[in-house]
């Protein structure tokens, strides 16, 4: 099975930094797979809010994350302090995908993808990305 690759744009409009916690860490002693799903989840969160967005009204619409990849380059602990690059790419009518780049002291440690639907809650149904999201990422 080929590995999974994530192609990652030149330039990120969006940083944070988070630190890795030790509720974190799994039984190996690095940062466990979920916990970085989770961070991500935050940056995620932190990005939307930077353009003055949740998660669950964007310009009107919610987010339903419906896949994710993450590659890891290198192992990563409690107290690393990562910085989550975040962008947007692959824009569609009803979605796009959330790239991430994950650093350490400039050192690339995870690579990562997740693919949104843009989702009307009430209505329980997926609906057009708002043009006031698409205007911030022109292709």
């Amino acid at each position: 099975m080929p590995r999974v690759r994530i192609d990652l744009p030149a330039a990120f409009p969006f940083a944070t930094e988070i630190p890795v916690r030790i509720t974190d860490i799994n039984y190996g002693g690095h940062l466990g797979n979920d916990a970085l799903l989770a961070l991500i989840h935050e940056a995620r969160c932190r990005f939307f809010q930077n353009y003055g967005f949740k998660e669950t009204n964007i310009a009107g619409a919610g987010i339903l994350m419906v896949d994710a990849a993450i590659c890891y380059r290198e192992e990563m602990f409690y107290g690393d302090v990562l910085r989550f690059e975040v962008g947007v790419m692959d824009l569609r009518r009803t979605s796009c995908d959330i790239v991430y780049r994950v650093t350490r002291t400039g050192q690339i440690t995870a690579e990562a993808k997740t693919g949104i639907v843009f989702y009307d809650y009430a209505a329980k149904s997926i609906v057009k990305m708002p043009p006031a999201f698409a205007a911030l990422f022109p292709a």
